[in-house]
């Protein structure tokens, strides 16, 4: 699977509150991404396959008609533009140092194949660019598939927020990652980039 991990644009709004809807549709609403976008403190990627492009339909104009200039304009053919088709998208916001994960989110025909993990290790290296010095998120009680993925990368459990979910009054769990920085969780993150690289085939991991 031919993807990779870039910064997310205002273009992929779309195809992001559709993975957003489907991802979370008890919080439906979702955020509004746009101003997200425009947010200094916040920051957001997509997981996409630029091998996947549906070209545009030509816009193309009779040439006959009343109005010349709009022919002279308009009748030739446009170049077909291509489209990215996004697998998944993952935010946090950055304050004094602190990165707080908001959603990681995958497409459900597409996960189970790395993707996750992928945009995971995205975001640490982004938090790691901006001199962040921990990360912390929530997870669901539950999800301790989430918990399991977060904590080979050394995330630890810090707490609990009691009926943290609106959908069902579900306790979040805070996990925390420190000194991001540090010799020990680089070196820890460059073993589990390679081990990623040699399951899924898939090496980009610097948004940006």
């Amino acid at each position: 699977m031919a993807c990779y991990v870039r910064l997310m644009g205002k273009g992929d709004i779309p195809q992001v509150d559709e993975i957003d809807h489907e991802a979370f549709p008890a919080l439906w609403p979702p955020p509004n991404y746009r101003r997200e976008l425009e947010n200094r403190l916040a920051h957001y990627i997509v997981a996409c396959d630029d091998a996947l492009k549906a070209p545009e339909r030509k816009l193309i104009l009779p040439k006959a008609g009343p109005v010349p200039w709009l022919r002279r304009l308009f009748n030739r053919e446009v170049p077909p533009t291509t489209k990215e088709y996004i697998f998944g998208f993952a935010g946090f916001w950055i304050i004094a140092g602190e990165v707080h994960i908001t959603n990681i989110a995958v497409r459900e025909s597409h996960r189970r194949r790395g993707i996750g993990e992928l945009m995971l290790i995205s975001l640490i290296n982004l938090a790691t660019k901006l001199d962040a010095l921990f990360i912390t998120l929530e997870v669901r009680a539950s999800n301790t598939a989430a918990q399991e993925l977060y904590a080979k990368y050394e995330f630890a459990k810090v707490g609990v927020r009691r009926a943290y979910y609106t959908d069902n009054r579900e306790d979040g769990v805070l996990m925390s990652l420190e000194d991001i920085t540090s010799a020990p969780v680089q070196a820890n993150l460059r073993r589990l980039k390679q081990a990623h690289l040699k399951r899924w085939g898939i090496a980009a991991y610097s948004p940006g």
